[in-house]
């Protein structure tokens, strides 16, 4: 902690370094994409992406699960992505999934959630069938979690505000995978050959 607290007191000063850059997000925020990743700390966005501070808005959830859409019980997920597409207008969207993920883990290995019901209960609601029958092949789990990222992009698309700004032409839907012991990140090629159809980017 006491790393963390050094540098939020440091911090004004990098900024005043880059005062022009921030004094600009002063008017409000216009990022071109919503990336929607893991709440697991080995995943940074900002450092796999390179964006600097107004470029990402960003939606983490445990296993990078997006809800199905239910007009009649919102939820700050939904709310997240639907501001992004009809208030911010993001042009794309990246559901990304990366390895060793615990959520998928424990969806594959049907681990003994009883102690955190909370955690058990948005994984057996929200968690795809798809990624729950996948087997646990290999211990980086890249099957199941390039499943489960493919299926979030599926759910995506039941979402109203997505459906028509995709049928506009107006955005682009993206699933990805991230190695975090290589950094490597793959995309979703859906009419490519290649393992799992995820190709480098």
């Amino acid at each position: 902690m006491k790393t963390l607290v050094d540098n939020a007191r440091s911090f004004p000063m990098q900024v005043a370094r880059r005062a022009e850059e921030f004094r600009a997000l002063e008017v409000g925020q216009c990022p071109d994409v919503l990336f929607i990743t893991c709440s697991d700390s080995r995943v940074i966005p900002s450092l796999i992406t390179g964006a600097r501070p107004g470029e990402l808005f960003e939606l983490r959830t445990a296993g990078n699960i997006v809800p199905e859409y239910r007009s009649d019980c919102p939820a700050g997920e939904m709310a997240t992505i639907e501001y992004a597409v009809r208030v911010l207008g993001v042009q794309n969207i990246v559901v990304c999934g990366h390895s060793h993920c615990g959520a998928v883990s424990a969806l594959v290995k049907g681990d003994d959630l009883s102690a955190v019901p909370a955690v058990r209960g948005w994984l057996e609601r929200a968690a795809p069938r798809a990624v729950r029958e996948t087997a646990a092949s290999s211990p980086d789990l890249a099957e199941a979690v390039q499943r489960n990222a493919v299926a979030q992009v599926e759910r995506l698309s039941a979402y109203p505000c997505v459906r028509e700004r995709v049928e506009q032409g107006q955005l682009s839907v993206h699933a990805w995978y991230y190695e975090v012991h290589t950094g490597a990140v793959r995309a979703h090629r859906p009419e490519s050959a290649g393992y799992g159809h995820f190709l480098p980017l």
